[in-house]
């Protein structure tokens, strides 16, 4: 399966084009986001897989914001083991997700992986890329399943939470007041 969404940001005013190839194996993502934040324009494309639990095995984020240039690349395990240039990343060991502030779609990776069923809610350790800070630190975060399209989501400890819409497949609609999808295509591959 194929899909191919289209977020608008309305924090960071950016446009994102993302395109998720899921098969048995795994899926692959790759995306572009343009946009502006506090009188800066940014560019950012990103590449990451999952295996078939929707666990994160690798991530390159390839950036520019302020005239500065940014190559992030990490491979992992599934697990919670990562490593930067075939060197272990031990300042990671337990993130199994990764999370970029600038896009909804990294919400996607814990809300498929976890599979919380109604009521249930689960504490996570993800890698969180800061882009515009130039910051990457592992941080506590809480999935809360609402129901079916509907999760809680918050930071531990808690200085930001929301209630993000998402579709049957885990894809953000609408996160309050950071991102609305416009648009979404399926197709068989």
């Amino acid at each position: 399966m194929q899909t191919n969404i289209l977020w608008t940001g309305r924090e960071y005013y950016s446009l994102e084009n993302c395109l998720i190839d899921d098969n048995a194996t795994g899926a692959t993502i790759t995306s572009t986001i343009v946009g502006a934040y506090e009188g800066k324009i940014y560019k950012v494309e990103y590449l990451i897989k999952t295996n078939e639990q929707w666990e994160t095995v690798f991530f390159e984020i390839n950036s520019r914001h302020n005239n500065q240039a940014q190559l992030i690349s990490y491979e992992g395990d599934g697990k919670g083991n990562w490593t930067k240039d075939g060197q272990k990343a031990e300042q990671f060991n337990g993130c199994i997700d990764i999370d970029i502030p600038l896009t909804p779609f990294t919400n996607t990776l814990p809300i498929r992986r976890l599979q919380l069923k109604q009521h249930q809610s689960q504490e996570i350790q993800v890698i969180y890329c800061d882009l515009l800070e130039q910051k990457i630190t592992p941080v506590r975060q809480k999935y809360s399943c609402l129901s079916a399209t509907e999760y809680h989501y918050e930071n531990i400890p808690n200085d930001f939470e929301a209630n993000i819409l998402v579709d049957e497949s885990g894809f953000v609609v609408d996160y309050p007041a950071l991102f609305v999808r416009t648009e979404a295509l399926r197709s068989t591959c």
